[in-house]
């Protein structure tokens, strides 16, 4: 019997939209849920290997750039070949600053949007979930991760929402599509660092939703604003460890549910429901 694995990019190609945060907990809420989990850091800034616990990602052994280089000279991979295993039930493909340097010598390379595809297609069958935390840019490495991706989900910071930035990013997402991964879907937009406490964030909320609530769909559950959040990554634990019986980690709580109910959740849930007060 083949096992399906479904292989998720977090994305947008601005900074400080909640990516690397919602990649972690995703990550973890689906492990709580009983999934096998691998989660790979594709950003040379090694965001989310901080936040899981290796504050010098620049000393790891090995690390995503070494996996596709290896890809690229045809060398075998061993099985489970540099990936951690973080006390939370999750794997971790780490990375560092070699990968962008990795990046520039995929220009050259053979079917050079598919490397991460071709290392993932090594791993993946050891895993209900694998979840890509990209880089906030629209360059190689995230054409990569989209070419190597089922769906997406695209954090979206509610108070600096750039409508041309996102046009951009679903640009780049149907350009994927159309030329490389016609199977890559939307799984939809996650609205980040709402500040439920205004009137103001409630609105944009829902003033998101009503531009782009049918293309591509956006998740019910909005995450709200928490410094408890900013913490986490000093920390190298999840919210759940962190603040277990905080709003995020309800919110996070419920997208992951959304995630896993493939959308039928989405349909059920009235929007204003899921907003965390």
């Amino acid at each position: 019997m083949s096992h399906k694995t479904t292989v998720m990019a977090v994305v947008n190609q601005k900074g400080g939209t909640g990516k690397t945060t919602t990649c972690e907990n995703l990550g973890v809420g689906l492990a709580k849920e009983g999934k096998k989990v691998l989660l790979v850091d594709t950003d040379p800034q090694a965001s989310l290997t901080i936040s899981l616990g290796y504050p010098r990602p620049d000393d790891l052994d090995i690390t995503l750039s070494d996996m596709m280089a290896k890809v690229m000279q045809e060398r075998p991979i061993e099985q489970g070949e540099g990936i951690l295993h973080h006390k939370e039930g999750i794997d971790l493909m780490p990375s560092n600053i070699e990968l962008s340097g990795l990046e520039v010598s995929l220009v050259n390379a053979m079917s050079r949007e598919t490397i991460l595809k071709q290392y993932l297609d090594t791993v993946k069958q050891n895993y209900d979930y694998v979840l890509l935390d990209c880089m906030p840019s629209l360059g190689m490495l995230t054409v990569n991760a989209l070419a190597a991706s089922d769906n997406v989900i695209i954090p979206v910071q509610a108070q600096y929402l750039s409508a041309k930035g996102l046009e951009q990013l679903l640009g780049t997402i149907n350009r994927v599509k159309r030329r490389i991964n016609p199977d890559l879907k939307i799984d939809g937009i996650l609205i980040t660092m709402v500040d439920n406490r205004t009137r103001f964030g409630r609105g944009l909320a829902n003033l998101i939703r009503q531009q782009y609530g049918k293309y591509p769909t956006v998740f019910n559950t909005v995450i709200p604003r928490s410094i408890r959040a900013v913490e986490t990554t000093a920390e190298g634990k999840s919210i759940y460890l962190h603040d277990k019986n905080g709003k995020v980690a309800e919110a996070y709580a419920n997208f992951t549910k959304e995630v896993m109910g493939d959308g039928k959740t989405r349909q059920r849930v009235k929007s204003s429901s899921e907003l965390v007060r």
